[in-house]
């Protein structure tokens, strides 16, 4: 999911900022593009984070050029990251600056890595029960160990991460309650689940080195499915994201109950788009992730 086309990388209105090497490296661009000696089946997290972040970063940055992703045309903002918290989104609404935001997502990455060896901990993806069906999984298979739900993507799909050991427990038990379907994920490490610890203490420091700002928008947290603009209220949810749960399914819930009716998912695919019409009834997703993708918002909205 880190595969950001590399047709984005090279895009004319990109600004300079995002190619500057202090900012974007040789190996985040190789991993992003698909190409080099690191574009293997699964990327670290490290690296893989930092790569897709900054890829999507570049996107949103040739629609803020292109006039077609304003903060005023923007009532709501949604942090959604399959993987972290987003700090893109809060960059975007003006809350982070682009350099800080590039420098958390690495330390956020490098953090997250370090936090559980490789192997160790493990995610998986039941799908065909509802959340607390699943919460209910996860806190059986634990036993001894770590293992709760990480993301509720609505529509019956549920990610579970920990201990190795207690996700494949996990796994087992869903099958036996009737899941329609349960896998283990290939990731690196068990985002999302009190194992992050370490990684949630690391932000933290991180994060009181940088200023913090009142976004412009009301931005969707998505570890508390509300919008949220105090600075020290985006210092808290942004730290406690590591270790929580991604309500996805509640924060579009939240967001439709408002009023939105259309969702932009800006970024590399289109799952986003797809669990956005499987929670909120009616509503449309619309992904950007290309050059071509951008002129025809642009076109769209002009």
């Amino acid at each position: 999911y880190w595969n950001i086309p590399s047709s984005i990388l090279r895009h004319e209105t990109l600004p300079a900022l995002l190619r500057d090497p202090a900012y974007l490296d040789r190996n985040d661009m190789e991993i992003v593009s698909g190409q080099g000696d690191n574009a293997a089946p699964v990327a670290l997290t490290e690296e893989s984070i930092a790569g897709l972040r900054k890829g999507t970063l570049r996107v949103r940055q040739a629609l803020q050029r292109s006039g077609g992703d304003t903060a005023a045309r923007r009532p709501l903002l949604a942090d959604r990251a399959r993987i972290t918290h987003d700090a893109r989104w809060l960059a975007a609404a003006g809350a982070l600056s682009i350099a800080d935001t590039a420098r958390l997502l690495r330390i956020r990455g490098r953090a997250m890595q370090k936090a559980v060896p490789v192997g160790t901990g493990a995610m998986a993806a039941l799908l065909g029960l509802d959340f607390e069906q699943a919460v209910t999984v996860a806190g059986e298979a634990a036993q001894d160990q770590v293992c709760q739900a990480a993301n509720d993507n609505g529509g019956g799909q549920v990610v579970v991460s920990g201990d190795k050991a207690a996700v494949e427990r996990a796994v087992e038990l869903a099958k036996a309650r009737g899941a329609r379907r349960a896998m283990m994920l290939p990731v690196s490490a068990p985002f999302h689940c009190t194992l992050m610890q370490p990684a949630a203490d690391a932000m933290a420091a991180a994060l009181a080195r940088v200023t913090v700002k009142s976004p412009v928008v009301p931005v969707v947290a998505n570890v508390l499915a509300k919008p949220i603009r105090d600075p020290a209220d985006i210092v808290d949810a942004l730290v406690a994201q590591v270790t929580g749960t991604v309500r996805w399914r509640d924060s579009i819930a939240f967001m439709a109950d408002a009023g939105v009716t259309r969702f932009y998912e800006v970024g590399a695919g289109k799952v986003l788009s797809g669990l956005v019409r499987r929670v909120a009834e009616g509503a449309s997703g619309v992904s950007i992730g290309t050059p071509d993708d951008v002129a025809a918002f642009k076109a769209s909205r002009s």
